[in-house]
């Protein structure tokens, strides 16, 4: 067991001993420090194992595709409203309907320090979140099957489908987190695999029925399926610390704030996050421009997508067995190896496959580095809500997409050039410079470990 997860479990004996004796260590993790002594709690499921934990895995994992399976097939339906004639959209300027897709994924992560912070705080609130959200997904797609000005499309589907799905999203994680304590990482590594596995799947599926059915009714199929596949899902969830009169409102502790080393991992999740969707969001155009069949860059996505899944379970693995700067350094350096040598030198579709096939690995199995974020969190201050660290993970996460737009925007008028006919000498050369670069200071938390180090060094010499 590693030290971070003896801390948690050392923590949880601590409390679980003034809160009831009867109650065993590992089965108090996280309870509301304020529960009166009198009060008798039941005893508590095992965390990491039995039928109930790997039952809230399963349902954590299969109910990623509902809540992203449209944010991650917007770019299909993105082509569909500016090039179908059938679209009242066609003759809209593409970059709006674009905003309509930013919208949408930037707002769903913005938003959940908010809705992570509310549920941490109000845990009673956490089932009818779930299915509140799943109401407001659901109507957003069916009214916009009926949109035909772009500002309705904005409404719908970037604003009131990416709350519906952030309401959806956060419960679910949350209930995980409760469940899983010293396999936490490969428990979040295997929910992160099925969103990967939603994205090689998802975009090939809705690009079928638009072109079978059209946009509203595969808004409308959606919407149906939608609601058909996560319902019985939420129903599974179960919380594993009953929700009692005495953990209905449960004190915040953002004592973290003050920790430096919580800052300058964030710094460097936030730099990951900047250029994170830049090759996939030119990928396809690249390989376009080179004068590949215009099938090479659906696959080459869904290739990245698949390999996303794996990187995701290994990445998550590593976080219960390795200290998080070590697990994110590997990514990072790996991701950044992917763009500039794969990506860079590319000028066909050899180097390009084996560039969405690292990239994904590396690349894309990030997110699930932060239940080493969270470990190494609880090191430092074992008293620490998991729950609002990684709300604000994601909300970095949301601020470097929603910069990584107008900034992927502004590289696109700029060139290199003189490089050669590789990636360097194509306008996307300064798009693979800067996302090589920003992947290389994701690993940022563990440069200024180093630093902190040498610098510390250099003082006792």
């Amino acid at each position: 067991m590693s030290s971070s997860n003896a801390l948690e479990l050392q923590t949880d004996r601590r409390i679980a001993s003034v809160v009831s004796g009867e109650i065993n260590a590992v089965n108090t993790r996280e309870l509301p420090r304020d529960i009166p002594a009198e009060v008798e709690l039941p005893s508590l499921p095992l965390p990491d194992r039995g039928r109930q934990a790997y039952l809230v895995l399963l349902a954590c994992t299969l109910i990623q595709a509902p809540i992203w399976g449209y944010s991650l097939s917007f770019g299909v339906f993105q082509t569909y409203y500016t090039t179908s004639p059938a679209s009242p959209f066609s003759t809209v300027d593409p970059a709006s309907v674009a905003t309509v897709g930013t919208t949408l994924n930037g707002l769903m992560y913005l938003m959940m320090p908010i809705s992570f912070t509310v549920l941490t705080r109000y845990p009673g609130l956490r089932p009818y979140c779930g299915f509140t959200g799943l109401v407001i997904a659901a109507a957003s797609l069916i009214m916009s099957s009926f949109a035909t000005r772009i500002w309705q499309l904005l409404v719908c589907q970037g604003i009131l489908c990416a709350i519906g799905s952030g309401l959806l999203f956060a419960p679910t994680t949350l209930y995980l987190d409760e469940w899983f304590i010293s396999r936490k990482g490969i428990a979040y590594g295997t929910l992160w695999a099925g969103k990967a596995l939603s994205g090689s799947v998802f975009p090939f599926l809705m690009s079928s029925l638009l072109s079978r059915f059209g946009a509203p009714t595969t808004l409308r199929i959606w919407a149906i399926s939608l609601v058909i596949i996560a319902s019985p899902l939420l129903a599974t969830l179960k919380p594993r610390i009953p929700f009692s009169a005495a953990t209905a409102r449960r004190p915040l502790d953002w004592r973290f704030l003050k920790i430096t080393s919580f800052w300058m991992l964030q710094v460097g999740n936030i730099s990951q996050a900047l250029g994170y969707l830049l090759p996939t969001t030119y990928l396809a155009s690249y390989a376009n421009d080179l004068g590949l069949p215009t099938l090479t860059g659906a696959i080459l996505i869904a290739v990245y997508s698949l390999a996303s899944v794996l990187g995701s379970l290994v990445t998550g693995f590593l976080n219960d067995r390795l200290t998080p700067t070590t697990v994110i350094l590997l990514s990072s350096l790996g991701s950044t190896i992917s763009v500039l040598v794969f990506w860079g030198l590319s000028s066909g579709i050899a180097l390009l496959s084996v560039f969405a096939i690292f990239y994904g690995f590396f690349a894309g199995g990030f997110s699930s580095t932060y239940p080493g974020i969270l470990h190494e969190m609880r090191r430092e201050d074992s008293n620490v809500d998991t729950g609002l660290i990684m709300g604000l993970l994601l909300g970095g996460r949301g601020v470097g997409f929603l910069i990584g737009g107008p900034f992927s925007g502004g590289l696109m008028k700029t060139t290199l050039g003189g490089l050669g006919s590789i990636g360097y000498d194509t306008q996307y050369g300064p798009i693979i410079v800067a996302s090589g670069v920003t992947a290389l200071f994701g690993s940022w938390g563990w440069m200024w470990k180093s630093i902190k180090g040498i610098i510390s060094l250099v003082q006792r010499v």
